[in-house]
């Protein structure tokens, strides 16, 4: 599996994806984001799913841009473009993955912004080659293992959120997601886009980059679960029946 997440604040767009890649009972790392840009087009490509179909639907994608025939002035005939390369992959490789008992899956996320869009903006594309726009009701995506860091973007991140709060969120749905699956793990890439700027940086963490921080963040959760009320819960305790045998009954039990 994979955890790729695009989030969308106001001052701009930060993506964060994992890099170890599963083949068979093998474990290697491969980067899964790509960035394409000159000029005043800006964009990334993040992508879940079979590493094959990924990697032919971007070298495609980088063909089709290199031709130069294609005039991306919006991000969205950009993302069409790609969807249009899912497809021809899926059409070429599609019935032999079948018969191998291999799922075709590719998702992916596009974020940026080209000379013609008024904002930044992310998308999510499915195995279709349909996509939607990520919206400021709900202002991020995770492709892949979906599950462990949600709960908490739900409850932290807005589309007022700085880009320093949606890094933090970010790396902690990561870690989650990292603690609870085996198919996640670092090294950890990260890219950010401040608005109008058409300019992304990219950054590669080790683990040890941010193992104080992962250490601060655990200690935190297991304090807060101490310093939780319990007043709910000493209700219940008190109600259960109390234990009369005495230590010295138990074990004169135990030896006979």
């Amino acid at each position: 599996m994979t955890f790729c997440l695009g989030m969308k604040v106001e001052d701009g767009l930060v993506g964060i994806a994992d890099t170890r890649v599963t083949t068979g009972a093998e474990c290697i790392t491969a980067g899964k984001v790509s960035i394409h840009q000159h000029g005043r087009h800006s964009m990334f490509l993040m992508t879940s799913g079979l590493r094959s179909v990924r990697d032919k639907a971007v070298t495609y994608f980088d063909e089709a841009i290199n031709e130069g025939d294609q005039t991306f002035d919006k991000l969205f005939k950009a993302v069409n473009v790609f969807a249009a390369q899912i497809r021809r992959v899926a059409e070429e490789d599609r019935t032999a993955l079948d018969q191998a008992g291999l799922i075709f899956n590719l998702h992916a996320l596009v974020g940026g912004q080209l000379e013609n869009d008024k904002e930044h903006k992310l998308f999510l594309i499915y195995p279709q080659g349909n996509w939607v726009e990520v919206s400021e009701g709900t202002p991020y995506c995770i492709i892949g293992e979906t599950g462990y860091g949600k709960p908490l973007l739900d409850r932290v991140l807005h589309y007022d959120s700085s880009m320093d709060l949606a890094m933090k969120v970010g790396f902690l749905a990561f870690d989650a997601t990292r603690t609870s699956s085996t198919s996640v793990e670092y090294p950890l890439d990260v890219v950010l886009y401040r608005h109008d700027t058409f300019d992304i940086i990219e950054h590669r963490f080790q683990k040890e980059d941010l193992a104080e921080i992962a250490v601060w963040w655990q200690s935190r959760i297991c304090e807060s679960v101490e310093q939780l009320p319990s007043k709910w819960i000493d209700r219940l305790l008190d109600s259960l029946p109390r234990n009369t045998r005495s230590s010295s009954q138990t074990c004169s039990d135990t030896s006979s």
